[in-house]
């Protein structure tokens, strides 16, 4: 690590005033301090932000259902929130799977979204061929070791996936990321708020985040009880997805489907809406053969790499699984 200075931001227009080249921002710091000792980020200036209390808590939106969660709100903190657990299973579920329960005492749901690719050429110790820290440089992962990349969104300077758990979920319950800088707030999409390759050709970006602005909140514009996380991993202590998916249902009274919202994660550099899917699955039983079809068809698009078929299935199976979670909590039942 290089030398630097560091000052602790007394509230928000503070931590913004205190933007300067090659200034970091330090929240839980579990991604932060990777990135130094990586040489990825080699910070001048750290502001601490650990310690702005209006940034961590968690309440009704005005007049709604919704919930504004706090940027600096930990990953367990959200997680076992009454509300969040009751109106918004699917993000207390990602959140536990996250990480391990250490970890979850310091991360912040705001450091969470901003996570950069686990792709091991990009994270190495060794500077490997990675467009995203060296550009021009190739990408390593594009006929090397890639079981673990991309099936949608990828092109051939960058094949790696994104690594948010909480990210999958807040994409399918169609949340917003309020963004501050000095210019004023703006909200971003959370199915949004990563950047896909082809809409980066340097590919050096991984969110939407600029250089002068930092994360203030998650808004959740309404109560969606009927949803659910599932997660794919090699070992369920704790580890990175294979393939994820969350799923917000609505239904009518008769059990079909009115409203569907699904998105996956592990499988493209954001997390990937089956926007398509969620048309067809309108009308549908849940459980029907149409909606099994629905669901499938969304696959034709995906691009297997050399080593990561298996994704393909994985994902789908996925997705379909975490409808039938969702809709046994649309029906009563337990998930």
């Amino acid at each position: 690590m290089e030398p630097f200075t560091y000052a602790r931001a007394s509230d928000v227009q503070d931590a913004l005033n205190g933007f300067g080249e090659r200034t970091a921002l330090l929240a839980g710091g579990t991604e932060l301090l990777n990135w130094m000792r990586l040489g990825m980020e080699r910070p001048a200036h750290i502001v601490d932000i650990s310690r702005l209390q209006n940034l961590k808590a968690i309440e009704s939106l005005p007049g709604a259902s919704g919930l504004r969660i706090g940027a600096l709100a930990t990953l367990n903190e959200v997680a076992l929130h009454p509300r969040v657990a009751h109106d918004f299973p699917a993000l207390s579920e990602a959140c536990l799977k996250a990480a391990s329960a250490q970890l979850r005492n310091l991360a912040t749901i705001g450091g969470n979204l901003l996570q950069r690719t686990r792709c091991p050429y990009f994270r190495s110790d060794e500077v490997l061929p990675c467009n995203r820290r060296a550009a021009g440089s190739g990408c390593a992962a594009r006929d090397g070791i890639n079981e673990k990349h991309a099936i949608f969104g990828w092109t051939d300077e960058c094949v790696a996936v994104q690594p948010s758990d909480p990210a999958v979920a807040l994409a399918a319950l169609d949340a917003h990321v309020v963004i501050a800088s000095s210019r004023g707030t703006r909200r971003v999409s959370a199915a949004e708020f990563h950047v896909l390759p082809a809409d980066d050709r340097s590919v050096k970006k991984h969110n939407v985040i600029e250089d002068d602005e930092l994360i203030t909140a998650i808004e959740l514009p309404i109560a969606t009880p009927n949803s659910a996380y599932l997660k794919v991993r090699e070992r369920e202590s704790y580890e990175f997805a294979i393939a994820s998916a969350a799923v917000a249902l609505e239904l009518d009274g008769d059990g079909a489907i009115r409203l569907a919202r699904i998105a996956l994660g592990s499988v493209a550099m954001r997390p990937w809406r089956l926007n398509a899917a969620e048309r067809k699955l309108q009308g549908k039983s849940p459980a029907s053969a149409e909606a099994r079809q629905a669901i499938d068809e969304e696959f034709a698009a995906a691009r297997a790499l050399a080593h990561n078929g298996h994704k393909i299935v994985i994902a789908r199976n996925a997705a379909w699984r975490a409808l039938q979670l969702a809709a046994q909590r649309a029906q009563g039942g337990a998930a």
